[in-house]
């Protein structure tokens, strides 16, 4: 992640992109604690310490938890994909 200064009156700003590595919508899991629940990311939060924050949620919670990317992993994806998956776990693989 590159580090940009810029200059606003004699004072300057300094300016980090925050990259977002995960996008809204997708499954994560915690890496630490509750790791093997499935977590949606609901939102995209400013970062923490150079680090992306996210705000995630487990549908057996009745709350949403803030977390940063450094604590999160992808889970991975159904290789027949979302719509797949769903047929399958409805209607079995006959």
């Amino acid at each position: 992640m590159t580090t940009k200064t810029l200059m606003r009156g004699n004072h300057p700003t300094r300016r980090d992109p925050a990259i977002h590595r995960f996008a809204i919508g997708q499954t994560v899991r915690l890496k630490r604690g509750s790791g093997m629940w499935p977590y949606r990311i609901t939102a995209t939060l400013p970062p923490r310490e150079n680090s992306p924050q996210y705000r995630i949620r487990n549908e057996e919670e009745c709350h949403e938890r803030m977390t940063t990317e450094d604590d999160i992993e992808l889970l991975s994806a159904s290789p027949l994909g979302d719509d797949a998956s769903l047929l399958e776990r409805t209607f079995g693989n006959g």
